[in-house]
């Protein structure tokens, strides 16, 4: 019996969209004035003007094209200045609980930091009978729904079910590579945090008949204390988001205003079930208000989860009469916040995020970023891929655009007789074999991932970031610390709200 040969995945490619080149805007400024300052001493005749000129123009150069850690010197300048006025305007700390906002009704509506505060979290029926929680960004003009999902895996299945579902999730994304497709960008998040078996017990404690043998019980007891502290459990999140500009024409046969873009939004996600379906993605629920609220207390208090795991559980008994399931959206937010250079402060807890600059080289298997989801006992993982689906013009445009760009680029160094590496041949291949799988009708999306490290032990904040960054390593990933930025980077990483992906990532 034949047995078909597991696929390969690759062909990732950065984006290159500097202002001129490379360069970003700044760097443009600085070469420009690299040349000036070089020419002034030929003008002037003066050695004198020279011996000042020079090093200054190379200097400007250095500042300009040097890189350390990905980024030019321009780049880690504006960083730092960024951050600096953070801090001296003491716009890198938050505080709510008693300083939280009011409305005039007297209600207190969700108090985020930082990018989070533009938020506002609508209510929305689903169309059978419940609600479901709304995102809106007014500065984008976006709104996203989020659910839970299940999906069986794939390192335990054969190797034509694991091809199969992968194929479901390629078809889902290219389903929404569609000019003028009202869905403008599509998250996954995942969460892989200890669990204290809290949960498990209060399930048992419940199920377990008065009637028990003593010893049956002991031997119960005792497996669960040995066994439920060393458990890992994984949340799985997806999230949807709509673009109310490219939706405009259906929001206004849906009523228009923020009720109309909620019930687009929402006959959106009924339209994705049976594509999802193929995929081999199960949905738990999309997310209710408390649910969202849930989300994101617990990112901001991993705490938290112990006490609302067992609570959750023990709502599931019809005869409960505490609160109910989730948490309020008013009190979802944390109590306070700080953004320092390379470390992010919320509540009880200490988190790192990281980018990914680099996806691997070499083909790689659909599995390949298991490592960065393993059980770890000091420390939570939160990794967030965000997609932008990317119509068929557009993509001919974009893939024509980058072609040109690298054409140009092998051209100027043909001509300054530089010689061409290996990465920049395999570059232009990837490009072209882009373009190929594009005409042959295929789906173009821009991709991005983070991730994120969160501690409760700030002694073991270095040892979960070696940790990470190894695993990092043993998946064919390249991973950045986001240094000056922990607080935007944490609102992608560590939570599913489906931000991410500006138009055009500048300077990569």
């Amino acid at each position: 019996m034949a047995h078909s040969e597991p696929a390969l995945y690759g062909g990732w490619q950065s984006e290159r969209s500097g202002f001129m080149g490379n360069l970003s805007g700044l760097g443009f400024v600085l070469v420009a004035a690299a040349a000036i300052t070089a020419l002034i001493p030929i003008y002037a005749r003066s050695w004198g003007a020279a011996v000042v000129a020079v090093p200054l123009a190379v200097l400007l150069l250095v500042l300009a094209y040097g890189r350390v850690l990905g980024l030019s010197a321009d780049e880690w300048i504006i960083l730092a200045v960024r951050h600096q006025i953070a801090v001296a305007t003491n716009r890198n700390l938050f505080f709510s609980g008693v300083f939280a906002p009011r409305a005039k009704d007297g209600s207190q509506p969700m108090d985020l930091p930082g990018r989070l505060a533009r938020l506002h979290l609508l209510e929305a029926p689903d169309g059978l009978g419940g609600q479901i929680g709304v995102m809106h960004n007014p500065i984008e003009g976006t709104y996203t729904a989020v659910c839970q999902v299940k999906f069986p895996g794939l390192a335990l299945i054969d190797t034509e079910r694991q091809n199969a579902r992968v194929k479901g999730w390629a078809a889902f994304l290219r389903g929404h590579c569609k000019e003028d497709g009202s869905i403008t960008r599509i998250s996954v998040h995942q969460r892989s945090l200890p669990d204290d078996g809290a949960a498990l017990r209060s399930w048992t404690e419940r199920h377990t008949s008065p009637d028990a043998p003593a010893v049956a019980v002991q031997a119960l007891d005792e497996l669960m204390q040995g066994a439920g502290p060393t458990a890992t459990t994984r949340e799985t999140y997806l999230s949807v988001t709509l673009s109310a500009g490219r939706a405009r024409l259906a929001i206004k046969g849906a009523g228009g205003g923020q009720i109309g873009a909620a019930a687009v939004l929402v006959r959106e996600i009924n339209a994705m079930a049976s594509s999802m379906s193929s995929a081999g993605l199960q949905v738990v629920e999309w997310l209710p208000p408390r649910g969202l609220g849930q989300v994101i207390r617990t990112a901001f208090d991993p705490e938290a989860q112990l006490a609302l795991s067992a609570r959750n559980t023990a709502a599931g008994d019809p005869e409960w009469a505490g609160a109910p399931k989730g948490v309020e959206p008013e009190v979802a937010g944390p109590a306070a916040t700080e953004t320092i250079w390379g470390l992010y402060r919320h509540d009880g807890a200490w988190t790192v995020s990281y980018q990914v600059r680099g996806f691997p080289h070499s083909e790689v298997y659909a599995t390949f970023l298991q490592p960065l989801l393993r059980p770890r006992s000091n420390a939570r993982r939160s990794m967030t891929l965000v997609y932008e689906p990317i119509g068929p013009a557009k993509a001919r445009q974009e893939l024509a655009r980058e072609k040109t760009k690298r054409d140009a680029a092998r051209k100027l160094r043909a001509k300054t007789g530089r010689a061409e590496s290996e990465d920049e041949r395999r570059e232009a291949m990837t490009a072209r074999s882009q373009d190929v799988a594009r005409a042959s009708g295929h789906g173009v999306t821009r991709l991005m991932a983070l991730i994120a490290v969160t501690v409760t032990d700030l002694e073991q904040m270095e040892t979960a970031c070696a940790e990470l960054q190894a695993d990092a390593s043993s998946a064919g990933l390249e991973v950045r610390r986001v240094w000056g930025a922990q607080d935007d980077a944490f609102t992608i990483a560590a939570l599913p709200l489906g931000l991410g992906l500006p138009d055009r990532r500048v300077g990569i």
